[in-house]
């Protein structure tokens, strides 16, 4: 543990994974409502189901960016180089899918926009389209980065092992749902929704536990 991990960076540990496990599991009832709701696996998922969602995954994102800044903070320091590409990664994400879902969110709905026949190539969620490859390059490159640089800094106790696998699962799948733009089948991309919605929530829940616990060394 670092010399420096203060009770700010323990409290901002844990309030910052139990949000982010409560907003991954009201995003994940939504995305399986909306899903649900297709008539077609290759259809996308329609409003409102789909507002929400772009509203959850930007509420989420400050939180999921303090959590790896809070890992950061707990990394001993002959791994805080290390540790510290989690919060990089992680705010590259922020930045990627907050900018990319309120621009979907507020510009693409727009009459003067959403009646071009140029529309759906950008911005909608179906295979190929520019939005789904700036998604892509968010959830399945630089989320999976930044949680399996988190992994470094979690070994000693059971409970840290089980947060190092479950982060490690969570990023490999995460890293595997490519595949759906290498064989060009978006089913293929729900191995990466299943890293990062399912395996990284029990990630979270398990990050709460453990700052829950976590000692502080300095004011």
């Amino acid at each position: 543990m670092s010399t420096e991990f203060t009770p700010t960076a323990r409290r901002l540990g844990l309030y910052s994974a139990i949000v982010t496990a409560l907003l991954i599991v009201v995003y994940a009832v939504t995305l399986v409502v909306g899903l649900m709701s297709l008539k077609s696996p290759d259809d996308p998922i329609g409003d409102p189901m789909f507002s929400i969602l772009e509203i959850l995954i930007i509420a989420m994102m400050p939180a999921m960016v303090a959590l790896m800044a809070a890992v950061h903070a707990w990394a001993p320091t002959r791994l805080k180089t290390l540790s510290l590409v989690a919060p990089v990664f992680m705010g590259l994400v922020a930045g990627v899918t907050c900018t990319l879902h309120f621009i979907i969110f507020t510009v693409s709905h727009q009459p003067a926009i959403a009646g071009q026949s140029w529309a759906p190539l950008l911005f909608a969620f179906k295979w190929p389209s520019v939005a789904y490859a700036v998604d892509i390059t968010a959830w399945d490159i630089f989320f999976p980065l930044s949680v399996l640089f988190a992994t470094l800094v979690f070994s000693g106790t059971r409970l840290a092992d089980w947060i190092r696998w479950s982060m490690i699962v969570s990023g490999v799948l995460a890293f595997a749902g490519l595949s759906g733009v290498a064989l060009s089948n978006m089913q293929f991309r729900n191995i990466g929704i299943v890293g990062y919605v399912v395996v990284f929530l029990v990630s979270d829940v398990l990050l709460a536990f453990f700052f829950q616990q976590a000692q502080t060394q300095s004011a």
